[in-house]
């Protein structure tokens, strides 16, 4: 170790004197490293989807999921997409409708608990849009059909409902808790 990086320095308190050593770290690189904490990745306990209010001039669009509830276009966000990268994938998807991720505009987060599973649904309105919503080969939500606000159909998937009600408090939905974050 050289002077240059060894600072000593000596002061008298309370007539003591102290010593104190220092000494100079290396120079950091200029990005700084991550790592993850084990080799193994995490046990999952947590879902993250989105869910596309599509209001058109009929009312909102909501599908048949093929256990029976309905529900608006969504689902699951995959690795490096952003959010409204999700609701235009998924409407393209679900639907056949194709929008654009401008054209997406997101409401909040939604967090509820279901069977050990935190759920973090992201709500959205979608704006514009082209096509015709129509059933799609191997999609598990079909018979896509417009429902005018004040003639709802009962039996609305949960995290639909939550949404819509983020969305619209007055609509007349029940459902489970959730808390809502809105985006500014």
């Amino acid at each position: 170790m050289s002077a240059e990086d060894v600072n000593t320095k000596a002061w008298t308190v309370h007539g003591q004197q102290q010593v104190v050593r220092a000494r100079r770290l290396p120079d950091r690189p200029v990005r700084l490293s991550s790592r993850p904490r084990a080799a193994l990745p995490p046990v999952p306990h947590a879902a993250i989807g989105v869910g596309a209010i599509v209001l058109g001039d009929d009312g909102l669009l909501l599908g048949r999921h093929r256990y029976g509830t309905l529900e608006l276009p969504g689902g699951t966000v995959e690795p490096g997409e952003s959010l409204e990268q999700t609701v235009v994938r998924e409407l393209a998807e679900e639907t056949g409708l194709r929008a654009r991720a401008e054209d997406v505009t997101l409401l909040g987060t939604l967090v509820d608990h279901v069977d050990h599973v935190v759920r973090v649904t992201v709500g959205a309105v979608v704006d514009a849009w082209q096509g015709r919503p129509a059933t799609q080969p191997d999609e598990s939500v079909g018979d896509w059909a417009w429902y005018p606000l004040d003639r709802l159909p009962d039996g609305l998937f949960v995290c639909s409902a939550q949404i819509l009600t983020a969305w619209r408090p007055d609509l007349p939905i029940d459902h489970s808790p959730a808390h809502f974050s809105p985006y500014a």
